[in-house]
């Protein structure tokens, strides 16, 4: 267990865990999570050489409580808090009090808190990350290629709207927690999305982070079992995390999903994403993510692309655009339309978007008319576009691909 890649799972596990601990008894988010973060860095300095602690929760608790009374008592403004604080540490060695709440209730509050809706989606899911995730300041800043005192002042700023907002750590009220659910979803499927196509750099995938989004739907999915959306979005990510080791050739090169080599698909994660969106799909009314999530199982069904159900995958994606309306959807949709009714109807879709601000900029929706004018042997206008979207596209991963498209007709 002292090995320094196990440490950082633990700690990875506990961060989490402690800060719920903290910010309930002490209620000053931003201050208890740099606390923890400064026990978890103590941690990693100190458990290599020393040994794990028996109670490692403890432990942290124990530090991020010290790290806390230190700050206060720094503070001459803050001399009653100071009190009450002290009044409540933990001594060093002591072990969590019996009325600490469970840590799965505070994760959850946790997760509501960082997708607090005054802040924007940049900052609920950097600030997720940080604080549920457990990543320091720099993996965030890697992860998302900005320098790192640009993520420390965009979770900083985060955190003072969280303050200046009067939230409290607690649940949200009834009435809010739909609204509030929907956030944390969306936060967590950006995270996933940008790990599995990053959206600027040389490579295509950031694994680490998709895994992370993963790994933080599945604590949701322990917490709400009941929530179809909460599984539905844990099922789309299975399944489409499970594509990632054909997604790139021995160069990265990106390889569409029409050319894949499905027997490089990861058989466990489909299996565990098919076996969910099955048994959920029996008794549940259809959500944007369960939908999307039926759309991967659809296609993860087929052997081989050909034998891919388009008509199913179209019927889906026109559900799906009627619930949860998005240039996206569409852009999808026309793909679909494509096979089933052929590359005119699909451009004359996709024209719909040409006056959505929001797509007209977008490589994606020249990327895909590139390719429906290329099936409507219109090799001129798929020039143009394969090397519109190039310009465009911020992934190098992308731009290599859609140049060696163009290539292929120049």
């Amino acid at each position: 267990m002292n090995t320094a890649p196990a440490i950082e799972d633990l700690l990875r596990e506990l961060a989490p865990q402690v800060l719920g601990v903290l910010a309930r008894r002490y209620g000053q988010f931003e201050e208890c999570e740099d606390a923890v973060q400064e026990a978890v860095l103590a941690a990693a300095t100190q458990w290599p050489d020393q040994g794990v602690p028996d109670n490692p929760r403890g432990w942290l608790i124990s530090v991020g409580s010290r790290r806390l009374i230190d700050q206060f008592r720094k503070d001459q403004s803050r001399r009653q808090r100071e009190d009450t604080a002290t009044a409540q540490a933990l001594p060093l060695h002591t072990s969590e009090p019996d009325d600490a709440v469970p840590d799965a209730d505070d994760t959850l509050i946790l997760l509501f808190l960082c997708c607090h809706p005054t802040l924007t989606p940049a900052s609920q899911t950097a600030l997720t990350l940080r604080a549920v995730g457990g990543l320091t300041t720099a993996e965030i800043a890697h992860a998302f290629l900005v320098p790192e005192a640009t993520m420390a002042a965009r979770i900083s700023r985060a955190k003072k709207n969280i303050k200046a907002a009067g939230s409290q750590f607690a649940m949200p009220a009834a009435d809010e927690r739909d609204e509030r659910l929907a956030v944390v979803l969306q936060a967590l499927y950006l995270i996933f999305n940008e790990g599995y196509t990053a959206s600027s750099g040389e490579t295509l995938h950031r694994a680490d982070l998709a895994q992370e989004a993963i790994r933080l739907t599945r604590l949701v999915r322990r917490l709400l079992p009941e929530d179809t959306e909460v599984a539905g979005l844990l099922s789309l990510m299975l399944l489409t995390d499970s594509r990632r080791g054909a997604r790139t050739g021995p160069s990265g090169e990106l390889i569409p999903l029409a050319e894949q080599d499905r027997t490089r698909w990861d058989s466990e994660l489909l299996a565990e994403g098919t076996t969910l969106i099955s048994d959920v799909m029996k008794h549940a009314s259809l959500g944007p993510y369960l939908l999307q999530a039926a759309i991967a199982a659809t296609h993860a069904s087929a052997a081989k692309a050909e034998d891919t159900d388009w008509q199913q995958v179209h019927t889906l994606y026109k559900i799906l655009e009627r619930i949860a309306p998005n240039p996206m959807v569409t852009l999808n949709r026309a793909v679909a339309l494509a096979e089933t009714q052929g590359p005119a109807a699909a451009l004359h879709l996709l024209s719909t978007l040409d006056s959505d601000d929001r797509m007209s900029g977008h490589h994606r929706l020249h990327a895909v008319r590139a390719h429906l004018r290329e099936k409507a042997g219109d090799t001129a206008g798929a020039l143009e576009s394969y090397r519109l979207a190039a310009r465009i596209t911020t992934s190098l991963a992308e731009r290599r691909y859609l140049e060696s498209r163009a290539a292929r007709l120049s």
